[in-house]
């Protein structure tokens, strides 16, 4: 497909990785933060899509597991977008709770900004 090809592709040929596994951008549905970046396998993509709570897998521990089942901060599921060449997949989630994604206890796992050899905190 050329750069000025329109892409009309409606089925999915999702590109997981060597490991099985391919990244996802976890965002807030009401106004787009970045919460989290985290890996999904096929399991947790169709559990995912059959509960509409977002799983993940962990490459640390070798598992499934849902977002929140030790914290209590389920996210579900709004949207599940594709990115073009189908290697990257975009969650847009309601956060339950106090809407913290970062296991840190924060809103986000992104609040430090680097700057040079300094990470900066970029929220409160």
């Amino acid at each position: 497909m050329s750069e000025t090809t329109v892409d009309t592709t409606t089925v999915p040929s999702l590109k997981f990785d060597s490991q099985g596994l391919i990244p996802v951008i976890v965002s807030h549905a009401e106004d787009n933060t970045v919460l989290m970046f985290a890996w999904m396998n096929q399991d947790a993509l169709n559990k995912t899509q059959q509960t509409g709570l977002l799983h993940l897998y962990s490459r640390s521990r070798k598992s499934l597991w849902k977002k929140g089942e030790t914290s209590g901060e389920t996210f579900m599921v709004s949207k599940l977008m594709v990115d073009c060449d189908q290697d990257v997949l975009l969650a847009h989630v309601m956060p339950s709770a106090a809407g913290n994604a970062c296991h840190t206890g924060r809103r986000s796992c992104f609040y430090r900004e680097l700057k040079g050899n300094t990470l900066v905190f970029a929220e409160g």
